[in-house]
C-alpha cells in the first residue's frame, strides 16, 4: 500500500437564478454528485485546473473569483482509501449565464463508461442530501453564506 496525497479543486458557480451547478457522475459501478471540478493534474496550477476541468466537463468558460476553504481534516478518498484527499474549493463565474443540457455526456476512459450530468439547484433548496462526498457535505452551510 502506497500512501499518497490527491489534490481536488472544485468550483461554485451561482446562477443569476440563485442556483448553484452540481454533476451526477458515474464511474465503473459507482455514482456519487458532487460539485463541478476534478483531479489537479502535474505542471498546474489550482485555477488551471479547475478552468480545464470545467471547459472539458461542462463546455463552460470559467474564471476563479475567490478561494472558499481547503481541507482541514483527514479524508480518505472514496476511490483509492490509501489515498488522503485534499480538496480545494473556489466560488467562480462565468460572462455568460451557461445554458447547462441536461443530458448525459458519456466518455470512456480506460476501456470503461463513464457519464456525467450537470444540473441546477435552486440554493435554497440545496442541502447535504444532495451530495455524496463528506466535504461537500460540508461545504453546503459555506455556499449558503455565499448568497448573503
Amino acid at each position: 500500500m502506497i500512501n499518497r496525497f490527491n489534490l481536488r479543486v472544485y468550483g461554485i458557480l451561482l446562477n443569476h437564478n440563485g442556483e448553484v451547478l452540481l454533476v451526477h457522475e458515474k464511474i465503473g459501478d459507482f455514482e456519487f454528485i458532487k460539485f463541478p471540478g476534478g483531479g489537479l493534474e502535474f505542471g498546474e496550477g489550482t485555477h488551471e485546473c479547475l478552468i480545464r476541468e470545467f471547459k472539458e466537463e461542462a463546455g463552460i468558460d470559467i474564471h476563479v473569483q475567490s478561494h472558499l476553504y481547503t481541507t482541514d481534516f483527514f479524508q480518505a478518498s472514496a476511490f483509492k482509501p490509501s489515498d488522503q484527499l485534499i480538496s480545494i474549493y473556489y466560488q467562480v463565474g462565468s460572462n455568460a449565464t451557461p445554458a447547462i443540457s441536461l443530458e448525459v455526456q458519456e466518455i470512456t476512459t480506460l476501456n470503461r463508461i463513464e457519464w456525467l450530468r450537470f444540473f441546477w439547484v435552486p440554493l435554497h433548496q440545496l442541502t447535504e442530501q444532495h451530495l455524496t462526498f463528506p466535504i461537500d457535505k460540508l461545504m453546503v452551510q459555506k455556499i449558503k453564506q455565499l448568497a448573503h
